[in-house]
């Protein structure tokens, strides 16, 4: 993250924001001004763009709005996209491109998604429901599927607010570790 953070690309930004909000690539990629909501700290990704076609709606932490008001300034039409280049939305190879040249060919975006689940998972005392939902996984059990109709967005707003807290306290951990060379 800290490396990251010190990149100018667009593509860097997007990779910021898709780490910071759990998303898979295609999610952040796709992001137009019209899905989010700066005012409620949300961005809704509409059905049709979701793998599992239903809308997922994502609590947007500090540090995700952060990295929405460091894009370059340009149109916010609500059809334009977060992360577009002249209008047009990037390939998903932006990304994977942009960690070849940090010197992480090994990483894949979509192993960040692993890394939070593995940290929710292991190292706070959220419900497995409410990590998995902010994945925007599934529930397999048809009977549960029936009966969970909510959201937890405020629930999972907490989730993704501790979430870039760690990142932040990693990125300071980092910057303190580079300073002692």
């Amino acid at each position: 993250m800290t490396q990251l953070r010190t990149r100018t690309a667009l593509a860097a930004r997007c990779l910021e924001f898709t780490i910071l909000t759990a998303a898979r690539s295609g999610e952040a990629l796709g992001a137009t001004w019209g899905e989010v909501d700066i005012d409620n700290k949300l961005w809704v990704i509409p059905a049709e763009r979701m793998k599992a076609g239903a809308e997922h709606i994502v609590p947007l932490s500090d540090a995700a709005l952060a990295v929405l008001d460091r894009l370059p300034p340009g149109s916010r039409k609500p059809i334009d996209p977060v992360f577009g280049v002249g209008g047009a939305v990037r390939s998903n190879m932006a990304m994977a491109m942009l960690l070849r040249r940090m010197g992480h060919s090994s990483i894949t975006t979509h192993g960040f998604r692993s890394t939070f689940r593995d940290w929710a998972g292991d190292r706070t005392d959220f419900p497995r429901e409410i990590i998995e939902q902010a994945l925007a996984h599934t529930i397999q059990n048809k009977a549960e599927r029936a009966y969970r109709r909510g959201t937890a967005v405020d629930r999972r707003r907490n989730l993704m607010r501790d979430w870039s807290q760690f990142l932040l306290q990693l990125n300071a951990q980092s910057m303190l570790t580079a300073g002692k060379d």
